[in-house]
């Protein structure tokens, strides 16, 4: 079966992806072209299918140690891929595609848990990530071969397990004559540099923090759950951001932190966003100023990191962002306002979907995985040596 696909002269990809945001599943149905550093990857049809409100509460619980239990994260394991199989059939619909055209499926699959670093205290809790949504269910489901769980491939021969797509970011973004740094605003932002010119071992990328995750759970509880995201940006316009919190957030030991690094709901979940609510209620800002004070603490975050890690060692002249975040005209203006000589774009300008990208780049992931060629990216990551990242399931 893999053989018959190398032999293709290009393979219809439906790339999975489900993210710390906790929205919903990307599902992108891409034609992948080549191999390797030569890969060209096309954008044949996209879909989004949300998380409803139950779903999303369900699985903040599984991110929660408070709250988690191992019945829910192994019921839920086989649910989520229900879920996923079912947003690569609806994506193959709705672009006019029947399965049988469809090759294989890559699947990130959903994050629960993510442990970059070892913790000293606890000798089981070592170098790990967990995300669900069984590869081998989906297969079953849909009928076709799937590719995922690449995380752990790299976290097997030392790297952090993420961020994974600044590899395909490289791919899909060089440019000989310009630096770039290309951000993804997801629940998590991560951002990945590349030298104009540069090789992959050049490429400077790490998590800058939170992305949309605290923005989101702030309008989750200041609206009562009527609201999941700020839409546009348009309940931060409304306030004014408290500049001496937002210094104070960003003393937060993560943003010190030499790269390559990665985070998560860990570090950045539900129970620190309702911290600095409470406490941002106790010095009297109103609803509207703390939504914009989450929204500068994310945008302060990307800038400093760019400020203190990326342009010293790679000059950028823009800024491509992708994600969730590449909507929230707020967070877009704050970001350019504190870049100047930089232009901040989104990836719709450069042709790639800012909603897909992220899935896209797992279809290009499953296309290497498919020709045995590494699609780590070892200088964001932090993996000392290249690997094969993911594993196959078969439908039959």
């Amino acid at each position: 079966m893999i053989g018959e696909l190398t032999n293709k002269s290009s393979r219809l990809i439906v790339g999975l992806m489900s993210g710390t945001s906790l929205d919903g599943v990307d599902a992108a149905i891409v034609r992948v072209e080549g191999k390797g550093l030569q890969t060209k990857a096309e954008l044949v049809g996209y879909t989004a299918v949300p998380y409803d409100d139950k779903l999303r509460e369900k699985l903040k619980e599984l991110c929660s140690v408070d709250y988690s239990d191992v019945a829910k994260v192994c019921g839920m394991n086989f649910y989520m891929a229900d879920v996923l199989a079912e947003a690569a059939i609806r994506a193959a619909t709705e672009a006019g595609l029947p399965m049988d055209e469809i090759d294989l499926i890559s699947s990130h699959g959903q994050t629960v848990w993510h442990i970059p670093v070892a913790d000293e205290q606890d000798w089981s809790l070592v170098r790990s990530t967990l995300q669900i949504g069984d590869i081998s269910v989906i297969a079953k489901r849909a009928g076709k071969p799937v590719i995922g769980d690449y995380r752990t491939a790299d976290m097997a021969v030392g790297g952090q397990g993420a961020p994974l797509v600044p590899y395909a970011d490289f791919i899909l973004f060089r440019d000989e004559a310009k630096g770039r740094i290309v951000q993804n605003i997801g629940g998590i932002g991560n951002c990945a540099g590349i030298p104009a010119g540069g090789q992959p071992e050049q490429v400077i990328a790490f998590d800058t923090g939170p992305g949309n995750m605290l923005i989101d759970q702030a309008v989750h509880t200041l609206s009562g759950g009527e609201k999941s995201y700020d839409a546009g940006g348009e309940w931060a316009a409304q306030g004014k951001a408290d500049a001496a919190i937002v210094a104070e957030m960003m003393s937060h030991p993560y943003f010190a932190m030499q790269p390559p690094k990665t985070t998560g709901r860990e570090l950045f979940g539900k129970a620190y966003a309702q911290q600095w609510m409470e406490r941002m209620s106790r010095q009297g800002l109103g609803d509207a100023d703390i939504v914009a004070t989450f929204t500068a603490f994310t945008a302060h975050s990307i800038a400093q990191g760019y400020r203190e890690f990326v342009l010293p060692a790679c000059p950028a002249s823009e800024v491509i962002v992708s994600g969730g975040g590449a909507h929230n005209r707020t967070l877009m203006a704050m970001l350019a306002g504190l870049l100047p000589g930089l232009s901040v774009t989104t990836s719709d300008a450069l042709g790639i979907s800012s909603d897909a990208k992220e899935a896209v780049a797992f279809a290009v992931f499953a296309n290497n995985f498919l020709f045995g060629i590494p699609n780590n990216l070892p200088s964001a990551t932090g993996a000392p040596v290249q690997t094969i990242m993911g594993k196959l399931a078969l439908p039959g």
